[in-house]
């Protein structure tokens, strides 16, 4: 656990080490704007065991008001339904996937407090100050967005700057940070439109930090800055799929 901003009204914390096994590496994320909470991309059922005591710890678990699900894989969304059970929280999710979390086993008690996002994003209130729900359609999810804290000038970019096998859980020397972040932007991100889309919005906002749900943060304008020109230049997805596929039949 640790403390990426903090005011006499505001703290912006992030919990990275509460995964475990053979379980994907994953952050979970807490804003709380006087005195109430907004839990970002909660996890799964190991992860909820650890961090629900870990948020109480924060702030009185009543006061969590809101849990956001940046897309609809299990890392993000698993416990949804331990998290709807044992809170008053309302949840928001992609109007695209709100059929599909009910599979994770959400009770039909809890269901109706799971709250569609539209397309165009939205803005929710947290103890009377804004946070942004910003589209990020196809990075890498269909229904996929991001939240921006003008107050922090933190961007909480889901998988979009992800890193994976970096020991380190803050950037310090962005050259080296790349080879942690290649493979999987190339793999998991389906379009080279989409980032560039993505570029054009991030480019005209005032962001200090990125907390990406995997690995290391992006602390300072600087890296930020850097982060953004080399989305700008990387092609990933379909448009590298002859280096995923071959031909059927061709054995070479």
């Amino acid at each position: 656990m640790k403390t990426l901003f903090e005011t006499d009204n505001h703290k912006n914390v992030i919990f990275n080490d509460l995964s475990t096994g053979t379980m994907i590496q994953s952050n979970q994320h807490l804003i709380v704007n006087s005195g109430e909470g907004m839990l970002l991309d909660p996890g799964g059922h190991k992860i909820y065991s650890q961090l629900l005591p870990q948020v109480a710890s924060i702030i009185p678990i009543n006061s969590l008001r809101y849990l956001f699900f940046s897309h609809q894989d299990p890392d993000i969304l698993a416990a949804a339904n331990g998290w709807l059970m044992t809170t008053d929280a309302n949840a928001f999710l992609s109007t695209l996937w709100m059929r599909f979390i009910p599979h994770f086993g959400v009770d039909e008690l809890v269901v109706s407090r799971i709250k569609a996002i539209p397309d165009e994003g939205m803005t929710i209130s947290l103890g009377g100050e804004p946070l942004m729900v910003i589209p990020a359609h196809f990075l890498h999810s269909a229904g996929n967005f991001q939240v921006y804290d003008p107050t922090s000038k933190i961007l909480y970019s889901g998988d979009l700057g992800a890193s994976l096998g970096n020991l380190y859980d803050t950037v310090d020397d962005f050259d080296t940070h790349i080879e942690y972040m290649e493979e999987f932007h190339k793999r998991y991100m389906p379009s080279t439109k989409a980032l560039k889309m993505w570029v054009s919005i991030a480019k005209t906002m005032d962001i200090e930090i990125i907390a990406p749900q995997h690995g290391a943060i992006l602390p300072d304008k600087e890296m930020v800055n850097r982060f953004i020109d080399w989305i700008d230049t990387i092609t990933c997805g379909v448009d590298l799929m002859d280096d995923f596929f071959l031909i059927p039949g061709n054995d070479q």
